[in-house]
């Protein structure tokens, strides 16, 4: 395999399917018109006696994907979304006996992130409080404090099992969320005292956080957030591609497109909520600052990083607050509201960055 090859590491869903094949037959297509070749492969697809990886590439002239052994890539792309404990085990043992360059450093979970942002002053004073789950009684401790919180599983992705919880009285609150397989519950109103055995299901353990929750109801009572997608450019530096605000459907308590949540431009969901144009520059400011500085301060701590999808919450007061930070973003939210150029430039970039670090020779492990 040539130097110009960029493997894309990926993951079966059910034993046969790769999550995001359209996302890398536009990969692929881009690649091609740089003068790259993509070989997308899997953590079992290899032989490690021939050094070669079983790898998927899209043939551009017919229009569909083939199969062939080639050398293992000189550079990886990870595009290993977490999909339960056996696939992350799996891809943790393929990345320690193959010690492959990748374009980015795996960062760590919800609660080990934001420990480690904590460490920032200025990233601090925009993490909503946030603990590791570890009984009943620091749950309910933890409700009565904030009135509002959520639970969230520390590897979890797409809004998968994520519980609501908001005080109405000393002695009710309501409780909504979604299962693992994203389906919507429905509300609850219950006594602060039946807070344990409603969530008996859930199974909570140390592998979820709780977290304070920001008030991001709309008019029509459905939530929203801001997706910011900073990635590095063809010159290895970090620069804003976009960010964008999603609103989830009705009775749900996410936002995230793959849960049914829908798309909209940042500027028109600021101008719903804020009248002052001084005020929505100050605070579209604050999420641009933010973003520079998450990217600037996770590549220090962790190694060379890609991109990063960070999920933003502003308050009705324009407070912001960074929710989650994502390794493996997504960049749909921009076709979605028809910023056409946006998508394209956050589909290229990682190409553009592969090809900046393939010019430069030889490859030591970073």
């Amino acid at each position: 395999m040539s130097e110009q090859t960029l493997g894309i590491i990926a993951v079966y869903l059910d034993g046969h399917k790769l999550e995001e094949m359209s996302y890398y037959k536009k990969l692929s297509i881009y690649a091609n018109q740089m003068g790259l070749s993509i070989a997308l492969f899997t953590p079992l697809g290899y032989s490690s006696t021939r050094r070669e990886v079983h790898a998927y590439v899209y043939d551009i002239d017919h229009k569909k994907w083939t199969r062939k052994w080639m050398p293992f890539p000189s550079l990886v792309y990870d595009r290993c979304r977490y999909h339960g404990a056996e696939k992350y085990r799996m891809l943790l043992a393929f990345r320690s006996k193959h010690k492959l360059n990748y374009l980015a450093k795996p960062l760590a979970n919800k609660w080990t992130l934001h420990q480690i942002m904590s460490e920032d002053p200025f990233i601090s004073e925009m993490l909503p409080h946030t603990r590791q789950y570890s009984t009943t009684a620091a749950l309910l401790s933890f409700v009565l404090k904030h009135k509002l919180i959520y639970l969230k599983p520390k590897s979890g992705t797409g809004g998968r099992g994520i519980i609501r919880i908001e005080l109405k009285d000393n002695h009710t609150c309501v409780i909504e969320g979604r299962n693992k397989n994203r389906t919507i519950m429905t509300p609850q109103r219950i006594t602060i005292k039946e807070i344990a055995s409603k969530l008996t299901p859930w199974k909570l353990d140390d592998r979820y956080v709780m977290q304070q929750g920001i008030d991001l109801r709309l008019q029509d009572g459905r939530v929203h957030d801001y997706r910011l997608l900073i990635q590095k450019n063809g010159e290895g530096r970090w620069d804003i591609t976009g960010c964008a605000g999603r609103i989830g459907p009705h009775r749900s308590i996410t936002s995230n497109l793959h849960g049914g949540g829908t798309a909209i431009a940042m500027d028109k969901l600021l101008e719903q909520r804020f009248a002052s144009r001084e005020k929505i520059n100050e605070i579209k400011n604050n999420v641009y600052e933010l973003g520079y500085q998450t990217a600037e301060f996770l590549e220090n701590r962790f190694g060379r990083l890609c991109e990063l999808g960070i999920d933003i919450a502003i308050d009705p007061d324009g407070g912001v607050w960074l929710l989650e930070v994502n390794p493996k973003p997504s960049r749909e939210v921009f076709s979605r509201i028809g910023e056409t150029k946006t998508y394209q430039k956050a589909v290229k970039r990682p190409l553009e960055y592969a090809k900046m670090l393939l010019s430069e020779g030889p490859f030591i492990e970073n």
